[in-house]
């Protein structure tokens, strides 16, 4: 099993950027992204069910970013618009997640990417 994160980069405030991860191996229900800023812990950021129906996002990016996956390519996709500063961080690909206590944690998880943006 292994999860392909890409599309990471550098970017001004207020421009976009699309990632992409590639999930191999098996399929897999929630699936989405977290992200760890410097000196931060690593927060949820956007999950999507396998019928994409359910969506699901914090609230500092919700109305900014939108998840989207292709069953028949096992690919996720996080489109993230309106990028801030604040948004700079690695940001992990991640499959099975689980929400429970208020928190969401996941069983599989890609590496990561990077994403900078500059004020």
């Amino acid at each position: 099993v292994q999860l392909q994160a890409s599309g990471g980069g550098l970017v001004p405030a207020g421009g976009s950027l699309r990632l992409s991860c590639a999930a191999s191996g098996r399929t897999f229900g929630l699936m989405g992204w977290f992200r760890q800023g410097p000196g931060k812990e690593r927060e949820f950021v956007a999950a999507i069910g396998w019928s994409a129906g359910r969506t699901y996002f914090s609230d500092s990016v919700k109305g900014r970013f939108t998840i989207s996956r292709d069953n028949a390519k096992n690919t996720v996709i996080l489109q993230m618009n309106d990028l801030k500063p604040a948004d700079t961080a690695v940001y992990y690909c991640a499959a099975e997640l689980v929400r429970g206590g208020g928190s969401w944690k996941a069983n599989f998880w890609g590496q990561g990417t990077l994403v900078t943006v500059s004020s």
